[in-house]
């Protein structure tokens, strides 16, 4: 068996209506996962099940949600091993330990392209910081600015599919994982 780390792009599925973690792992653990938790309510599985093609199990994730849930949600998967690396990979650790939550990481299902990462950074404010890592992109927002242009530039018609997560989402999935390994 292996550990996964699953990210949901989105749980919002109407207005005013979001997904609920318990149905979220009611659904997960229907697929026949195991060891099935979830993060606080913000989309984020934790589960064991049999060593496979990371893709395929983003696919059957993502046909069981919409079935479930009556919406089509991109979610992304990583092994344990890869989420104990991303995590190790932070290339803010000061930052993040002065504010966890103005630094994020978008999980990328595919590698981030070196030019779109530049254009990004033209969106970038003196005291922010972005960074391509493992074709991942590493943001630090600023402390400064209520409504940051960064933080407007760096979506998913810009960027390609994938999902942000703080640096306090990311710690703790990995204190998750890496008790499991």
């Amino acid at each position: 068996m292996q550990t996964y780390v699953a990210l949901l792009y989105s749980i919002i599925l109407d207005e005013g209506r979001r997904v609920v973690m318990a149905d979220l792992k009611a659904m997960a653990e229907g697929l026949g996962l195991k060891n099935v938790r979830t993060l606080v309510a913000t989309g984020n599985l934790v589960f064991e099940a049999r060593t496979t093609d990371v893709g395929k199990l983003e696919e059957r994730l993502e046909t069981a949600f919409e079935k479930t849930f009556g919406r089509h949600v991109h979610i992304i998967v990583r092994t344990a091993e890869e989420w104990l690396k991303l995590a190790a990979g932070n290339p803010f650790p000061a930052d993040s330990a002065e504010a966890g939550d103005q630094v994020a990481v978008r999980v990328m299902r595919k590698p981030a392209a070196v030019e779109v990462v530049a254009a990004l950074q033209a969106h970038a404010a003196e005291d922010e910081k972005v960074l391509l890592i493992g074709g991942d992109i590493w943001l630090v927002f600023s402390r400064e600015r209520p409504s940051s242009r960064l933080l407007a530039a760096a979506n998913h018609k810009r960027l390609g599919i994938g999902t942000s997560r703080n640096w306090n989402t990311v710690r703790k999935l990995a204190e998750m994982v890496g008790s499991r390994q």
